[in-house]
């Protein structure tokens, strides 16, 4: 299939790119082009312009900046995903990239581009939100900041403004943090049915604080508060583990679709939350 006519920009710098979007509502913003463009192919998406942010300069750095692990938008996903800075810093989102499509998509995806996207089961945005990262976004005025929870709003609307441009991303680095990340999907490679990223902190041999973001379950990636709860000020056995994979999947609605029923993705969910938990036990 081929996308409708449209026109292509490629600006010199982010002020230019933000020029170009302000003037034209139907503008978009092209980066690594792994979903837009089969959205253009099967004409869901239909911009008049395609703005190509893929080489502007400084959009590809990758750096630590005191206790924040700052990424800009146009990093190939291959590349944070191979970053020992990465693993390092930030290992829940290595963890969590080694799920994104298939090697080739990570080489050309860029990982602002994932977080624009807003695909409800998308990896990124769930550990986004799980890690506390905050988005950058640019425009007319300067820049502006967000945190990965307020960037998504609907399933492929984001917060962001026409006339902006996502230019980095920070991700908190905490110490004594454990990760774990789990999704199930029919084939490695597939959308996936649902998965968890978890984080944990902690006090001695009790979960003092946890943060669940379930991702494929809905609309949205979205926070699991009542299998946190389960966790809180108990130890990390089996049998919470349990409890707050059960409670993770009772608290969820999930759609029926073409891929799967409601009951099967709770019970995906489930088998998520249950080993991404299992993976913070050897962290």
């Amino acid at each position: 299939m081929k996308p409708p006519p449209f026109d292509y920009v490629r600006p010199a710098s982010t002020a230019e790119a933000v020029e170009v979007l302000a003037a034209d509502e139907d503008a978009r913003p092209l980066a690594g082009g792994q979903s837009l463009l089969p959205m253009m192919n099967f004409r869901l998406a239909r911009p008049s312009t395609l703005v190509d942010i893929g080489r502007l300069p400084g959009l590809a750095d990758l750096h630590r900046d005191d206790g924040v692990l700052v990424i800009g938008a146009a990093t190939r996903q291959r590349t944070v995903e191979t970053s020992p800075l990465v693993a390092r810093s930030c290992p829940l989102l290595a963890a969590a990239l080694r799920h994104v499509g298939h090697h080739q998509i990570r080489t050309r995806g860029t990982l602002g581009g994932s977080l624009a996207h807003a695909d409800p089961a998308a990896e990124l945005g769930a550990a986004a939100v799980a890690l506390d990262a905050e988005v950058v976004a640019t425009g007319p005025a300067g820049e502006r900041t967000l945190p990965a929870a307020e960037l998504v709003v609907a399933p492929y609307q984001t917060s962001l403004r026409q006339e902006e441009v996502l230019t980095a991303t920070r991700w908190p680095v905490r110490g004594g943090q454990r990760h774990g990340f789990a999704e199930i999907a029919r084939r490695a490679g597939d959308f996936a049915l649902a998965g968890v990223a978890a984080v944990l902190e902690l006090d001695g041999a009790e979960v003092a604080r946890a943060r669940l973001v379930g991702l494929g379950i809905g609309g949205t990636v979205r926070r699991l508060p009542e299998a946190e709860q389960a966790l809180h000020h108990r130890p990390l056995t089996d049998e919470s583990i349990d409890a707050a994979a059960e409670a993770a999947a009772e608290s969820v609605d999930p759609p029926e679709d073409v891929h799967a029923d409601t009951a099967t993705r709770r019970a995906a969910l489930r088998a998520a939350a249950r080993r991404a938990l299992e993976q913070t036990c050897h962290d």
